[in-house]
Protein backbone atom coordinates (compact mmCIF):
# COMPACT_ATOMS: atom_id res chain seq x y z
CA UNK A 1 0.00 0.00 0.00
CA UNK A 2 0.99 3.68 -0.84
CA UNK A 3 0.68 6.00 2.00
CA UNK A 4 2.68 9.36 3.23
CA UNK A 5 3.59 9.25 6.71
CA UNK A 6 5.30 12.97 6.49
CA UNK A 7 4.98 16.36 4.64
CA UNK A 8 7.26 19.15 4.72
CA UNK A 9 6.73 22.39 3.04
CA UNK A 10 9.01 25.40 3.10
CA UNK A 11 7.70 28.96 1.40
CA UNK A 12 4.81 26.97 0.09
CA UNK A 13 1.68 29.54 -0.72
CA UNK A 14 0.67 30.28 2.72
CA UNK A 15 3.07 28.10 4.59
CA UNK A 16 6.39 29.45 5.75
CA UNK A 17 7.26 26.28 7.19
CA UNK A 18 5.06 23.30 7.83
CA UNK A 19 5.64 19.73 9.16
CA UNK A 20 2.97 17.25 9.09
CA UNK A 21 3.23 14.08 10.60
CA UNK A 22 0.73 11.33 9.69
CA UNK A 23 0.24 7.47 10.32
CA UNK A 24 -1.37 6.08 7.61
CA UNK A 25 -5.02 6.73 7.70
CA UNK A 26 -7.33 9.10 6.14
CA UNK A 27 -6.55 12.02 6.86
CA UNK A 28 -9.24 15.19 7.75
CA UNK A 29 -8.25 18.82 7.44
CA UNK A 30 -11.12 20.95 8.94
CA UNK A 31 -10.87 24.12 9.59
CA UNK A 32 -12.17 28.00 8.13
CA UNK A 33 -11.35 29.07 4.77
CA UNK A 34 -8.04 30.10 3.95
CA UNK A 35 -6.83 28.14 6.55
CA UNK A 36 -4.24 26.53 3.97
CA UNK A 37 -6.62 23.40 3.47
CA UNK A 38 -6.00 23.26 -0.12
CA UNK A 39 -2.58 24.42 -0.32
CA UNK A 40 -1.94 21.25 1.89
CA UNK A 41 -4.05 19.04 -1.09
CA UNK A 42 -1.65 20.89 -3.30
CA UNK A 43 1.68 20.33 -1.91
CA UNK A 44 0.51 16.60 -1.80
CA UNK A 45 -0.20 16.93 -5.88
CA UNK A 46 2.81 17.60 -6.12
CA UNK A 47 4.47 14.42 -5.96
CA UNK A 48 3.32 13.35 -9.30
CA UNK A 49 3.98 14.33 -12.48
CA UNK A 50 2.40 17.67 -13.91
CA UNK A 51 1.11 20.79 -12.19
CA UNK A 52 -1.26 20.03 -9.41
CA UNK A 53 -4.79 20.26 -8.88
CA UNK A 54 -5.01 23.80 -9.20
CA UNK A 55 -2.74 23.52 -12.83
CA UNK A 56 -0.73 26.57 -11.42
CA UNK A 57 2.00 27.95 -12.74
CA UNK A 58 5.78 27.56 -10.87
CA UNK A 59 5.53 31.17 -9.95
CA UNK A 60 2.13 30.65 -8.08
CA UNK A 61 3.59 27.93 -5.72
CA UNK A 62 6.04 30.07 -3.85
CA UNK A 63 5.25 32.43 -0.49
CA UNK A 64 4.70 35.37 -1.39
CA UNK A 65 4.57 38.25 1.62
CA UNK A 66 2.73 41.81 0.59
CA UNK A 67 4.89 43.97 -1.57
CA UNK A 68 7.04 41.15 -2.95
CA UNK A 69 6.90 41.04 -6.94
CA UNK A 70 7.14 37.50 -7.46
CA UNK A 71 6.85 34.20 -5.48
CA UNK A 72 10.24 32.90 -3.19
CA UNK A 73 11.89 29.55 -3.91
CA UNK A 74 9.74 26.72 -2.39
CA UNK A 75 10.19 22.91 -1.84
CA UNK A 76 7.95 20.15 -0.44
CA UNK A 77 9.26 16.90 1.10
CA UNK A 78 7.09 13.78 1.91
CA UNK A 79 8.61 10.76 2.94
CA UNK A 80 6.68 7.71 1.54
CA UNK A 81 5.98 3.86 2.52
CA UNK A 82 5.55 1.98 -1.07
CA UNK A 83 4.96 -1.68 -0.98
CA UNK A 84 7.06 -2.34 1.79
CA UNK A 85 10.07 0.07 0.48
CA UNK A 86 10.12 3.76 2.62
CA UNK A 87 12.01 6.53 0.98
CA UNK A 88 11.84 10.15 0.49
CA UNK A 89 10.06 12.34 -2.54
CA UNK A 90 11.44 15.99 -2.96
CA UNK A 91 9.80 18.98 -5.39
CA UNK A 92 10.58 22.76 -5.51
CA UNK A 93 12.08 25.14 -7.61
CA UNK A 94 15.63 26.12 -6.40
CA UNK A 95 15.45 29.71 -7.18
CA UNK A 96 12.29 32.23 -7.33
CA UNK A 97 11.32 32.57 -11.31
CA UNK A 98 13.12 29.07 -12.16
CA UNK A 99 11.63 27.48 -15.39
CA UNK A 100 11.58 24.20 -14.23
CA UNK A 101 10.77 22.14 -10.83
CA UNK A 102 13.43 20.04 -9.84
CA UNK A 103 12.79 16.33 -8.73
CA UNK A 104 14.57 14.07 -6.18
CA UNK A 105 14.05 10.63 -4.60
CA UNK A 106 16.30 9.77 -2.24
CA UNK A 107 18.06 12.83 -2.82
CA UNK A 108 19.13 11.93 -5.99
CA UNK A 109 17.60 14.35 -9.04
CA UNK A 110 15.34 12.43 -11.49
CA UNK A 111 13.25 13.26 -14.26
CA UNK A 112 9.61 14.24 -13.01
CA UNK A 113 8.03 11.89 -15.24
CA UNK A 114 9.33 9.03 -12.34
CA UNK A 115 7.35 9.99 -9.52
CA UNK A 116 4.68 7.95 -11.44
CA UNK A 117 6.42 4.87 -10.63
CA UNK A 118 6.11 5.21 -6.86
CA UNK A 119 2.57 7.17 -6.58
CA UNK A 120 -0.57 7.65 -8.04
CA UNK A 121 -3.58 9.73 -7.27
CA UNK A 122 -6.93 10.90 -8.26
CA UNK A 123 -8.21 14.26 -6.97
CA UNK A 124 -11.81 15.91 -6.40
CA UNK A 125 -12.07 19.65 -6.33
CA UNK A 126 -14.84 22.24 -5.96
CA UNK A 127 -13.68 23.25 -9.76
CA UNK A 128 -14.99 20.43 -11.16
CA UNK A 129 -18.35 21.16 -9.34
CA UNK A 130 -19.93 22.48 -12.41
CA UNK A 131 -18.02 20.03 -14.78
CA UNK A 132 -21.60 18.49 -16.64
CA UNK A 133 -22.45 22.15 -17.09
CA UNK A 134 -19.23 23.43 -18.34
CA UNK A 135 -17.49 23.33 -21.95
CA UNK A 136 -16.18 20.20 -22.93
CA UNK A 137 -12.41 21.11 -22.35
CA UNK A 138 -13.18 20.90 -18.56
CA UNK A 139 -14.59 17.16 -18.53
CA UNK A 140 -11.77 16.04 -21.19
CA UNK A 141 -9.04 17.48 -18.30
CA UNK A 142 -11.19 15.34 -15.76
CA UNK A 143 -11.35 12.36 -17.68
CA UNK A 144 -7.64 12.64 -18.67
CA UNK A 145 -6.48 12.36 -15.05
CA UNK A 146 -8.35 9.21 -14.74
CA UNK A 147 -6.80 8.34 -17.43
CA UNK A 148 -3.48 9.48 -16.61
CA UNK A 149 -3.51 7.91 -12.77
CA UNK A 150 -4.04 4.31 -14.61
CA UNK A 151 -1.50 4.76 -16.96
CA UNK A 152 0.89 7.81 -16.72
CA UNK A 153 2.43 7.13 -20.27
CA UNK A 154 -0.92 8.78 -21.30
CA UNK A 155 0.40 12.35 -19.96
CA UNK A 156 3.18 11.88 -22.98
CA UNK A 157 1.04 11.22 -25.26
CA UNK A 158 -0.97 14.19 -24.38
CA UNK A 159 1.64 16.51 -23.83
CA UNK A 160 2.93 15.08 -27.31
CA UNK A 161 0.16 16.25 -28.97
CA UNK A 162 -0.44 19.23 -27.53
CA UNK A 163 2.70 20.44 -28.82
CA UNK A 164 2.28 19.50 -31.70
CA UNK A 165 -1.15 21.14 -32.01
CA UNK A 166 0.25 24.45 -31.19
CA UNK A 167 3.03 24.38 -33.59
CA UNK A 168 0.75 23.42 -36.43
CA UNK A 169 -1.57 26.06 -35.35
CA UNK A 170 0.96 28.17 -34.97
CA UNK A 171 2.29 28.01 -38.62
CA UNK A 172 -0.78 28.10 -39.96
CA UNK A 173 -2.54 31.05 -38.49
CA UNK A 174 1.21 32.76 -39.71
CA UNK A 175 0.70 31.92 -43.07
CA UNK A 176 3.62 29.66 -43.15
CA UNK A 177 2.76 26.91 -46.18
CA UNK A 178 5.23 24.79 -45.80
CA UNK A 179 3.80 21.50 -46.26
CA UNK A 180 6.95 19.23 -45.19
CA UNK A 181 6.82 21.24 -41.91
CA UNK A 182 3.31 20.51 -41.60
CA UNK A 183 3.00 17.05 -42.66
CA UNK A 184 5.56 16.15 -39.82
CA UNK A 185 3.88 18.27 -37.43
CA UNK A 186 0.52 16.33 -38.37
CA UNK A 187 2.36 12.75 -38.12
CA UNK A 188 3.15 13.65 -34.73
CA UNK A 189 -0.33 14.04 -34.12
CA UNK A 190 -1.24 11.21 -35.66
CA UNK A 191 0.65 9.04 -33.73
CA UNK A 192 -0.14 10.57 -30.40
CA UNK A 193 -3.71 10.83 -31.09
CA UNK A 194 -4.12 7.51 -31.49
CA UNK A 195 -2.75 6.87 -28.22
CA UNK A 196 -4.64 9.13 -26.82
CA UNK A 197 -7.77 7.81 -27.72
CA UNK A 198 -7.30 3.99 -27.31
CA UNK A 199 -5.81 4.71 -23.71
CA UNK A 200 -9.16 7.34 -23.15
CA UNK A 201 -11.42 3.82 -24.62
CA UNK A 202 -9.67 1.41 -22.21
CA UNK A 203 -9.97 3.84 -19.19
CA UNK A 204 -14.03 4.27 -20.38
CA UNK A 205 -14.46 0.69 -20.49
CA UNK A 206 -12.53 -0.29 -17.16
CA UNK A 207 -14.71 2.34 -15.18
CA UNK A 208 -18.00 0.95 -17.04
CA UNK A 209 -17.40 -2.39 -15.86
CA UNK A 210 -16.80 -1.19 -12.35
CA UNK A 211 -19.49 1.11 -12.15
CA UNK A 212 -21.88 -1.59 -13.32
CA UNK A 213 -20.47 -4.42 -10.73
CA UNK A 214 -21.09 -1.78 -7.64
CA UNK A 215 -24.71 -1.37 -7.80
CA UNK A 216 -25.50 -1.58 -4.35
CA UNK A 217 -24.26 1.57 -3.50
CA UNK A 218 -26.15 4.80 -2.22
CA UNK A 219 -24.07 6.19 -5.58
CA UNK A 220 -26.19 7.03 -8.72
CA UNK A 221 -25.55 4.64 -11.62
CA UNK A 222 -23.54 6.15 -14.49
CA UNK A 223 -23.53 5.45 -18.46
CA UNK A 224 -20.64 6.35 -19.92
CA UNK A 225 -19.62 7.64 -23.35
CA UNK A 226 -17.18 8.96 -25.43
CA UNK A 227 -18.44 11.40 -28.25
CA UNK A 228 -14.75 12.20 -30.08
CA UNK A 229 -14.83 10.18 -34.17
CA UNK A 230 -11.76 9.04 -33.01
CA UNK A 231 -12.44 7.33 -29.55
CA UNK A 232 -15.50 5.71 -31.28
CA UNK A 233 -13.09 4.40 -34.04
CA UNK A 234 -11.28 3.10 -31.16
CA UNK A 235 -13.67 1.32 -29.12
CA UNK A 236 -14.84 -0.46 -32.67
CA UNK A 237 -11.53 -2.22 -32.53
CA UNK A 238 -10.48 -0.31 -35.90
CA UNK A 239 -7.20 -1.03 -36.26
CA UNK A 240 -4.53 1.83 -34.55
CA UNK A 241 -2.56 2.43 -37.88
CA UNK A 242 -6.19 2.74 -40.00
CA UNK A 243 -7.02 5.22 -37.09
CA UNK A 244 -3.40 7.28 -37.35
CA UNK A 245 -3.84 7.60 -41.29
CA UNK A 246 -7.42 8.91 -40.73
CA UNK A 247 -6.62 10.94 -38.26
CA UNK A 248 -3.58 12.56 -40.61
CA UNK A 249 -5.36 13.08 -43.89
CA UNK A 250 -8.16 14.62 -41.60
CA UNK A 251 -5.75 17.34 -40.52
CA UNK A 252 -4.06 17.56 -43.76
CA UNK A 253 -7.44 18.25 -45.30
CA UNK A 254 -8.80 20.48 -42.80
CA UNK A 255 -5.58 23.18 -43.33
CA UNK A 256 -7.66 26.04 -44.68
CA UNK A 257 -10.40 26.16 -42.64
CA UNK A 258 -8.78 25.53 -39.39
CA UNK A 259 -6.54 28.59 -40.14
CA UNK A 260 -9.80 30.41 -40.95
CA UNK A 261 -11.03 29.31 -37.58
CA UNK A 262 -8.08 30.22 -35.96
CA UNK A 263 -8.15 26.39 -33.87
CA UNK A 264 -8.04 22.90 -35.01
CA UNK A 265 -11.52 21.75 -35.38
CA UNK A 266 -11.10 17.45 -35.73
CA UNK A 267 -8.98 15.71 -33.77
CA UNK A 268 -8.70 13.83 -29.84
CA UNK A 269 -8.45 16.97 -28.09
CA UNK A 270 -12.20 17.86 -29.40
CA UNK A 271 -13.85 14.65 -27.98
CA UNK A 272 -16.21 14.89 -24.67
CA UNK A 273 -17.25 12.70 -22.05
CA UNK A 274 -20.81 12.33 -21.60
CA UNK A 275 -22.64 11.13 -18.46
CA UNK A 276 -25.85 10.05 -17.70
CA UNK A 277 -27.83 9.19 -14.48
CA UNK A 278 -29.08 5.63 -15.57
CA UNK A 279 -31.62 5.58 -13.12
CA UNK A 280 -33.67 8.27 -14.59
CA UNK A 281 -32.11 7.74 -17.46
CA UNK A 282 -31.15 11.75 -17.73
CA UNK A 283 -28.05 13.48 -18.55
CA UNK A 284 -26.17 14.40 -15.83
CA UNK A 285 -26.69 18.58 -16.99
CA UNK A 286 -30.01 17.73 -16.07
CA UNK A 287 -29.43 16.01 -12.51
CA UNK A 288 -29.47 18.19 -9.15
CA UNK A 289 -26.42 19.75 -7.62
CA UNK A 290 -26.09 16.59 -5.21
CA UNK A 291 -26.42 14.23 -7.74
CA UNK A 292 -24.01 15.73 -10.05
CA UNK A 293 -20.98 15.69 -7.29
CA UNK A 294 -22.54 12.22 -6.48
CA UNK A 295 -21.63 11.27 -10.09
CA UNK A 296 -18.49 12.50 -10.25
CA UNK A 297 -17.92 11.27 -7.14
CA UNK A 298 -18.89 7.69 -8.53
CA UNK A 299 -16.30 8.02 -11.28
CA UNK A 300 -13.31 8.70 -8.96
CA UNK A 301 -13.96 5.99 -6.69
CA UNK A 302 -14.36 3.33 -9.21
CA UNK A 303 -11.03 4.47 -10.64
CA UNK A 304 -9.33 4.60 -7.04
CA UNK A 305 -11.21 0.62 -6.74
CA UNK A 306 -9.92 -0.71 -10.14
CA UNK A 307 -6.27 1.03 -9.15
CA UNK A 308 -6.17 -0.47 -5.68
CA UNK A 309 -6.49 -4.08 -6.91
CA UNK A 310 -3.52 -3.58 -9.19
CA UNK A 311 -0.48 -5.15 -8.34
CA UNK A 312 2.23 -3.58 -10.15
CA UNK A 313 1.30 -0.30 -9.58
CA UNK A 314 0.86 2.04 -6.62
CA UNK A 315 -2.35 2.32 -4.75
CA UNK A 316 -3.45 5.47 -5.35
CA UNK A 317 -4.25 8.29 -2.92
CA UNK A 318 -7.51 10.35 -2.70
CA UNK A 319 -7.17 14.20 -2.73
CA UNK A 320 -10.99 15.09 -1.98
CA UNK A 321 -11.45 19.21 -1.31
CA UNK A 322 -14.60 20.13 0.27
CA UNK A 323 -16.17 16.85 -0.99
CA UNK A 324 -18.80 16.43 1.55
CA UNK A 325 -20.39 19.89 1.32
CA UNK A 326 -22.92 18.80 -1.38
CA UNK A 327 -23.55 15.30 0.33
CA UNK A 328 -26.33 14.11 2.07
CA UNK A 329 -25.75 11.94 5.47
CA UNK A 330 -26.29 8.75 3.82
CA UNK A 331 -23.54 9.75 0.80
CA UNK A 332 -21.15 10.77 3.21
CA UNK A 333 -21.33 7.62 4.87
CA UNK A 334 -21.17 5.65 2.18
CA UNK A 335 -18.11 7.66 0.77
CA UNK A 336 -16.13 6.99 3.82
CA UNK A 337 -16.94 3.52 4.47
CA UNK A 338 -15.83 2.70 0.74
CA UNK A 339 -12.34 4.92 1.76
CA UNK A 340 -11.79 2.45 4.75
CA UNK A 341 -12.71 -0.54 3.02
CA UNK A 342 -10.43 0.29 0.06
CA UNK A 343 -7.43 0.58 2.63
CA UNK A 344 -7.01 3.64 0.85
CA UNK A 345 -5.09 6.72 2.24
CA UNK A 346 -7.20 10.09 1.46
CA UNK A 347 -6.93 13.69 2.73
CA UNK A 348 -10.48 15.77 2.81
CA UNK A 349 -11.18 18.79 3.69
CA UNK A 350 -14.21 20.92 5.42
CA UNK A 351 -14.94 23.71 6.74
CA UNK A 352 -17.30 21.59 9.14
CA UNK A 353 -15.91 19.22 11.34
CA UNK A 354 -19.13 17.64 12.53
CA UNK A 355 -18.85 16.64 8.41
CA UNK A 356 -16.61 13.75 9.01
CA UNK A 357 -18.19 12.55 12.23
CA UNK A 358 -18.92 9.34 10.47
CA UNK A 359 -14.89 8.93 10.53
CA UNK A 360 -14.76 8.94 13.92
CA UNK A 361 -12.28 6.69 14.91
CA UNK A 362 -10.62 5.49 11.65
CA UNK A 363 -9.05 8.77 10.51
CA UNK A 364 -6.63 11.09 11.59
CA UNK A 365 -7.69 14.91 12.42
CA UNK A 366 -5.33 17.75 11.91
CA UNK A 367 -7.72 21.12 12.80
CA UNK A 368 -6.69 24.31 10.86
CA UNK A 369 -6.95 27.60 11.96
CA UNK A 370 -6.22 31.21 10.38
CA UNK A 371 -2.15 30.34 11.15
CA UNK A 372 -2.66 26.79 9.16
CA UNK A 373 -2.79 23.35 11.28
CA UNK A 374 -2.33 23.30 14.88
CA UNK A 375 -1.75 19.44 15.69
CA UNK A 376 -3.66 16.14 14.88
CA UNK A 377 -5.77 13.94 16.68
CA UNK A 378 -7.73 10.61 16.18
CA UNK A 379 -11.37 11.12 15.02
Amino acid sequence: MTRLFRLTLTDFRSYARADLVMDGRPVVLAGPNGSGKTNLLEAVSLLIPGRGLRNAALAEFGRRLPGEGRGRAWAVHAQIEDRGDSFGVGTGVESAGAARRTVRIEGEPVPPGRLAEHMRQVWLTPAQDRLFVEGAGDRRRFFDRLVFAAEPSHAACASAYEKALRERMRLLTDGIADAAWLGALEARMGEAGVLMAQARVRTLQALQAEIDGRGDRPFPQARLALTGEWERMAGEGVETAEIEDRLVRTLAGARDRDAAAGRALSGPHRGDLEVVHAEKDRPASECSTGEQKALILNLVLAQAARLSRAESAPVPILLLDEVAAHLDRRRRAALFDEIVALDLQAFLTGTDEHLFEDLQGRAQSVPMDAAGFTHSDDR
